[in-house]
């Protein structure tokens, strides 16, 4: 029998796995799919498998006309303690239980590529999983480790997402150098400082190359959720008054529209008790029309077409001045026109969080930009305009270097397989 590892990246927005071959040496194929569970309304035959992954995910959920739960970036419950479970077709799921669908999807397709059930996997992990939170963050660890043990794997190691990506760009380096790689995903943007030489790869001890790491709870969802908020909730009744006693007016709560802004809660945006009351603000507000497409937006479960459109005037931004948010679905009608400088002030506040966090993130490990012989990018939020300007006005005499930016991590994790001959 070969000798195979598996480099997992299990992203907020995609999960990408590298098969390597041991013996040698090589990466014989890297798999990806959108990090994504749609269960169906309706099982009909008992034995019928319950849940549909990734790519399937959204096509099955589209031709069933969006009903049954649909669940995205559920990488971000991994470290909130206050998740404790959902119900899903009468069965109960906890965190580990949703995110081992995801490696077991990825596993199986492995698996048959290779001809054989691999139990070895390097594991991509955030510096933090939820900024410098300690508790939260062996919270995250443990659920993703008791997720991959579900999944099949009996040996696991975790490595930095950072690092996975220095790795993979180490093979396209023809000398050595000090490197800050930065990982900027949909949940999280981490950095790296190290050492990277092609002389190295493959070496068994990589500690003393590891300068300094670091990361914040700041990446493509914390945009999109933003645009959200400032473009897309007025359509949703945001600024909605309502009369609930005579001469008596007042604001919808906004913590309505703070639910809808991010994809962890508007999973679970379902319960009577919102509906119910979600209901009397539209009786009470003489049927607003904008607060109907709210119930029309949570009672139909569009929340990820919504974002799709929002996505997609994210990526058309970042090849163009000005992009169409549009959006028409059971009589919610959404069509106005984004410049690239409103995109930027809409995201203004993460971006100079990001900023923030990289300058105290060199103070603190007394990194200067002389000391920087190359940057390297990785992760689909590294392709945002504003995000590259950070590094372009950060590090003017370096170039942006990046690979593929959803492939990168997986091949990188691939080649960390020195961590269990460490341990």
């Amino acid at each position: 029998m070969k000798n195979f590892l598996y480099g997992i990246d299990f992203g907020t927005t995609n999960s990408a796995l590298a098969i390597y071959d041991e013996d040698k040496k090589e990466i014989v194929s890297t798999i990806i799919i959108p990090s994504l569970i749609y269960f169906p309304e309706d099982v009909e035959v008992s034995n019928q498998k319950k849940y549909v992954i990734g790519e399937s995910a959204i096509s099955s959920y589209l031709k069933d006309g969006m009903k049954g739960r649909f669940i995205k970036s559920i990488k971000q419950i991994l470290s909130r303690s206050s998740f404790t479970e959902t119900r899903i077709q009468n069965k109960r799921y906890n965190a580990s239980d949703l995110v081992s669908l995801i490696l077991i999807e990825l596993k199986e397709r492995a698996d048959q590529i290779i001809g054989q059930d691999c139990k070895k996997a390097v594991i991509g992990r955030p510096v933090f999983f939820d900024d410098d939170d300690t508790q939260k963050d062996t919270l995250a660890q443990t659920r993703l480790n008791k997720a991959a043990i579900m999944a099949g794997f009996t040996e696991v190691r975790f490595q930095f997402e950072p690092i996975g990506a220095a790795f993979a760009y180490e093979k396209t380096l023809t000398k050595k150098e000090n490197v800050l790689v930065a990982d900027l995903g949909g949940g999280t943007t981490d950095f790296t400082y190290l050492v990277l030489d092609p002389s190295q790869v493959g070496s068994k001890n990589r500690k003393n190359d590891m300068m300094a790491t670091g990361g914040i709870y700041i990446g493509g969802d914390s945009f999109d959720s933003a645009f959200m908020w400032e473009r897309g909730t007025p359509h949703f009744g945001k600024n909605t008054l309502y009369e609930a006693t005579p001469g008596k007016v007042l604001n919808v709560p906004k913590s309505l529209f703070a639910n809808i802004c991010s994809w962890d809660k508007m999973n679970f945006f379902n319960g009577l008790r919102i509906k119910k009351d979600m209901e009397d603000y539209y009786y009470y507000s003489n049927n607003d029309k904008n607060f109907k497409n709210l119930i029309t937006l949570v009672d139909n479960n569009l929340g990820y077409s919504l974002f799709q459109a929002i996505e997609k005037t994210k990526i058309n931004l970042s090849s163009k001045n000005t992009a169409s948010f549009q959006y028409s679905n059971m009589e919610i009608e959404i069509n106005e026109n984004v410049s690239s400088e409103e995109y930027q002030n809409i995201i203004d506040k993460d971006i100079n969080r990001i900023t923030a966090y990289l300058e105290d993130f060199m103070l603190k490990n007394k990194i200067k930009s002389e000391d920087i012989d190359s940057l390297f990018l990785t992760g689909g939020t590294s392709m945002v305009v504003a995000v590259q300007n950070i590094f372009k006005t950060k590090f003017p005499h370096l170039t942006l270097n990046s690979g593929d930016n959803f492939k990168s991590v997986a091949k990188g994790l691939a080649y960390s397989g020195y961590l269990f001959e460490n341990n």
